[in-house]
């Protein structure tokens, strides 16, 4: 449900196109990690822009999977929306297709989720709206958002494991 502070998460969608050029590459022709890891920084920040209106950094890239090789030459389009917000951070989702060329079919390849976080002009943290899914997708990883960011934490020694209630849920018969 949606009120003043909310904003449906299709508001942040982001689409940006790129082609792998030979600066791009590899000595194998395939893109660089670190290029897409540019790329997708750069449309999951447009994302958080959009979904909260305030300047926004990168707070940590929580997961990206290379699962197939981009080569010299293809289209590389990359999807991304917020999927969900937390106080002053946002979880943001990224999903990444390369186009046949003679079909113009999109071959899904890599997937990324990163974490913004927006900031005032001091750099100080700003709350940000909640993001309602509008979607099953949407819904699916919203609700999968906590889960992420409780591990997140975890890892980075900002959560101690048993403050996880949404994790430790998984793993805990209900009574």
């Amino acid at each position: 449900m949606m009120n003043s502070t909310s904003r449906p998460i299709s508001s942040s969608y982001a689409e940006t196109t790129n082609v792998v050029m030979p600066n791009d590459t590899n000595t194998q022709g395939n893109l660089f990690g670190g290029r897409l890891l540019q790329w997708l920084d750069i449309s999951c920040a447009i994302s958080a822009h959009r979904h909260c209106k305030q300047v926004v950094v990168t707070v940590a890239v929580n997961h990206v999977g290379f699962d197939r090789p981009i080569k010299l030459g293809d289209f590389v389009t990359i999807h991304s929306h917020v999927s969900r917000a937390f106080g002053s951070s946002m979880e943001v989702w990224s999903d990444v297709s390369v186009e046949d060329q003679q079909t113009g079919e999109k071959i899904p390849c890599n997937s990324a989720i990163y974490t913004f976080v927006a900031v005032d002009h001091e750099g100080r943290p700003v709350q940000v709206p909640d993001a309602v899914p509008g979607n099953a997708t949407e819904q699916e990883r919203y609700n999968g958002a906590l889960r992420r960011r409780q591990l997140r934490l975890i890892l980075s020694g900002k959560m101690k494991p048993e403050e996880a209630t949404e994790l430790k849920a998984l793993f805990q018969p209900a009574s």
